[in-house]
């Protein structure tokens, strides 16, 4: 084995060529090349300068690490060849997606939240119980119990020689029919052990008849409906599961690189604007670069006639009265010095109290003093 890298079918897993296992394969076929040598054994490493080649096409270099939430509908296996050629969850992801890995499984009549990544390392690190990631189910379940019943798998439990970890289950309601009690129950696990939740109620003497998984570690299931696929950003990748990733791997940026789609096809954000600047520019504003031009305005259109508004039966028209013709032109109110001199105005009597009023020059007693009245100009 030569010193340095990482081993070859490592490498081209994490490509996404295929599985560890398929690669051993292809390099016992002779389909390997490395630096433009046949490979006969997986037991070589390679560096970040060699030339990785299977069926005669170079080997791109490994993406980050990605992930995805899928909601996995019932009858489909979680693997990627079933020897029942039963259908598989594999099968049935929309076109565009690369070679993924699934987080732990769910099995055939079991659905709801399943994660998918890219980055095996990764896989394998998450589904360990040393890892203490939570698994959130929601159970529907035919029988009796009673909520101090499941209390008791706070101290787990020993169902056919295997121990089970501590369980926190919750009756949420009970409804009696004619075969006895439809029970929903919500169970919260940290092991994810093969059929656990179903072993585990069995054994408290209920019959699980629909399993849903409602959130893997920090991901909930959410509104994605059955079949649909949703990636999970880059900046959340970092976040939350940065100490489980290879520092080489993380990923950068927050775009995702496939949003979310539905078995029918895959929406692609490669491209588009940071989020930030996805509004449209103003009307007007030239784009950077660009020759500012000046853009002559369209002639305003002649203002048209008002369409006559047409009634449909039925309809109550507006009363028409006789048109009204021009208002009468108020009296312009006489001015003090073109009031008749036959019709003075009365004075109002002074106020008790009040000082006499101030009269003009024209009514002081007496003759008017020389000179005659003031004359303007």
């Amino acid at each position: 084995m030569s010193g340095g890298g990482e081993r070859v079918a490592k490498a081209l897993a994490r490509a996404g060529v295929a599985s560890r296992r398929e690669i051993e394969r292809y390099i016992a076929e002779g389909r390997v090349q490395l630096n433009g040598k046949v490979l006969d054994t997986p037991a070589v490493k390679v560096g970040d300068n060699d030339i990785l080649m299977v069926d005669g096409v170079v080997v791109g270099a490994a993406e980050p690490a990605r992930v995805w939430r899928y909601h996995k509908p019932t009858g489909l296996v979680t693997t990627h060849k079933d020897p029942k050629e039963r259908p598989t969850v594999f099968e049935h992801l929309p076109p565009g997606l690369p070679r993924v890995i699934s987080v732990g499984r769910l099995d055939l009549n079991s659905e709801g939240l399943l994660l998918l990544t890219n980055d095996g390392a990764l896989a394998r690190a998450l589904e360990l119980p040393a890892t203490g990631l939570t698994r959130r189910y929601r159970a529907r379940a035919r029988g009796h119990v009673s909520q101090a019943k499941l209390d008791t798998l706070k101290d787990g439990l020993t169902v056919e020689g295997v121990r089970y970890g501590p369980i926190e289950a919750s009756l949420d309601k009970a409804k009696e029919g004619a075969q006895g009690a439809n029970l929903w129950i919500t169970l919260t696990l940290t092991e994810g052990k093969n059929r656990e939740v179903r072993k585990v109620l069995e054994a408290l003497g209920l019959t699980v008849n629909r399993l849903i998984r409602l959130a893997y570690g920090p991901f909930q299931l959410g509104a994605l409906t059955p079949g649909a696929v949703e990636e999970v950003g880059p900046r959340v990748v970092r976040e939350q599961l940065g100490g489980y990733i290879d520092p080489a791997n993380l990923p950068s940026g927050s775009q995702v690189g496939v949003g979310s789609t539905t078995a029918t096809g895959v929406e692609e954000y490669e491209g588009r604007p940071p989020r930030g600047d996805r509004r449209s520019p103003r009307a007007g504003a030239p784009r950077a670069g660009a020759e500012k031009v000046a853009t002559p305005r369209k002639p305003r259109a002649d203002a048209a006639a008002p369409a006559k508004t047409e009634y449909k039966p039925g309809w109550a028209k507006p009363k028409i009265g006789p048109a009204r013709g021009p208002s009468k032109p108020k009296k312009a109110r006489p001015s003090p010095e073109g009031r008749s001199p036959g019709k003075p105005s009365s004075p109002k009597p002074p106020k008790v109290g009040a000082p006499p009023p101030r009269s003009s020059g024209a009514h002081r007693k007496g003759p008017p003093k020389a000179g005659g009245p003031r004359r303007n100009g």
